[in-house]
Order: C-alpha cells, then structure tokens, then sequence
C-alpha cells in the first residue's frame, strides 16, 4: 500500500511506501488522475515502479522531480523498459539521472545551444546495443515531446543505459572510450591511416582493446600465450601492440600482463590486411 506525497500528471504520483517508508515514482497511464495528498492506493498492474534514491551526482532526487515536466519522466521510464526488453535487467535507478539529462538536453536544444561528444562514434562502436536502444529512445522523445536529438545525444543517452547494466559509472564509461580512442589513434599514427570506423577490423579491434582494459583492472588475463608465434609472424604489429600495451598500462596504473601484446597485434594485423586489400 502506498500514500501518496504529490500527483506527478495523470500518468504519475510521487507516494511513500507505509510498510518501508521509502519513496517511490509510479508511472503509468491514468494512474495519478484524481489522485489527492495522503490519499492510501495500490500500485495497479501497469504501474512501473521506481525507488527514489537520495542524491545523484546533479544533486537530490526531489530537486531533481520537481524541476523537470512529468512527461520527461515517462520518456525516461519508456526507455528504460526498452532497454530491459534488449537486457532483460537494468539498474532502474537511472530514471532521475536520465531524466535529468533529456530535460537538460531538451533546454538545450530549445535555446539553439549544442554541446558536441567527440566519442559519439566510439561509444557507438564500443556500446552498440545500448547505442540501438538509445536510437529507440530518440523516436520516443521525438513522439511524445516533438523534440529532434541529435546523435551526440543518442551517445550520451547510451552510456546512461550502459551504467545501468553494471557497476560502471557514466565518467568511468566515458574514460573508457576516451581511452580505447587514444590507443586507436596511436595505431593510426603508426600505419598512417585513419581506420574506416564501420570496418569490422576496427569493431573488433575497439572491443578488444576495451576488454583488455577490463581484464587489466580486475586483474585478470588471458591463458594462452602466443606471444611468439606473432612476434615472428608479425613483428611490426607486435612492436606496436607493445607500445600500445605499456600506454594504456601508464593510463591505467596498472601492468599489463605480456600475454596480451600477440593477441592485440592480431588485431592490429587485422587492420593492416584491410588497409592492403583496399
């Protein structure tokens, strides 16, 4: 049973659990309509249920609520239904977050202001699935608010998605892909070739490269060395992997472990056959 604090629209309520006494946003068609403070209500079927969390990075959860449209709300939350369709289970404390952000966005856009993400492409190589789902999310906004996002938006909006299957915070998520786009660079530098980014060569490298990153920091790493099966094979795309391997490493503060350097130079090999057969 819940106890309603405030009627959000006619599609919300901000209400308190009286068992736990927590606060809780449902969403979902009609269910704020004619709803009055203190009022005692069930949640109904197609309620979806939100717990809302104390602070945020932006600040408290109730500034937040109370300084962005309900609709906003409902976006937010349609999202984040799409995304547990693709990932089953989400984190669905990122409502406020996102919500947070579409409004920002949406101020932003309204006010002819625009602020660029130089990683959009590598969040889209990176986070493809949560980027698809973010992409769904622009023809929401679109739908229900008559807002155009853009796709440094869509990025953005994907990386809120992405934190939400882990423990990885958006800055950390951003971080990654700054990092993976620094080591892609180095490589190009060193073939003196931008690499085409929808090539799969480059998809695959990226996500190596990410995971390598991921292994390193929870101190894990791959069995089987190859190492000089591909030092002999392919020594430029070795020297290469080692450089890449000892930067990241610095980035990372962490060592990162030999065996990694012939299973990144495969990759990098990869990259070369491409740019030969072109």
């Amino acid at each position: 049973m819940f106890r309603v604090i405030k009627a959000l629209n006619h599609n919300g309520v901000l209400a308190i659990d009286n068992d736990t006494q927590k606060q809780y946003i449902l969403l979902g068609k009609g269910i704020g309509f004619g709803k009055k403070v203190n009022e005692r209500m069930e949640a109904p079927e197609n309620a979806h249920i939100y717990l809302l969390q104390q602070e945020t990075d932006r600040g408290s959860t109730k500034e937040i609520i109370n300084n962005i449209e309900p609709e906003i709300l409902e976006v937010a939350s349609s999202i984040i239904m799409e995304a547990e369709k693709k990932f089953n289970k989400v984190d669905e404390n990122i409502l406020c977050p996102l919500a947070d952000h579409i409004a920002f966005a949406i101020k932003r856009i309204k006010n002819n202001e625009h602020i660029s993400n130089p990683l959009t492409a590598d969040i889209r190589a990176l986070f493809s699935e949560e980027y698809k789902v973010a992409c769904k999310g622009k023809d929401i906004i679109k739908e229900v608010l008559g807002i155009e996002i853009n796709e440094d938006e869509i990025g953005y909006i994907a990386l809120h998605i992405h934190s939400s299957l882990g423990d990885e915070k958006i800055s950390q998520a951003m971080e990654t892909a700054m990092l993976v786009r620094d080591c892609i660079t180095s490589i190009e530098q060193n073939i003196g070739k931008t690499i085409d980014i929808e090539s799969l060569s480059y998809n695959r490298l990226m996500s190596h490269i990410k995971y390598m990153a991921a292994r390193t920091l929870k101190g894990e790493t791959i069995k089987l060395d190859m190492n000089d099966y591909i030092k002999e094979r392919f020594q430029k795309s070795f020297e290469i992997a080692r450089d890449i391997c000892r930067k990241l490493g610095s980035e990372l503060n962490k060592e990162i472990k030999e065996v990694e350097i012939g299973y990144l130079a495969m990759h990098i090999e990869r990259v070369f056959s491409d740019e030969l057969k072109e």
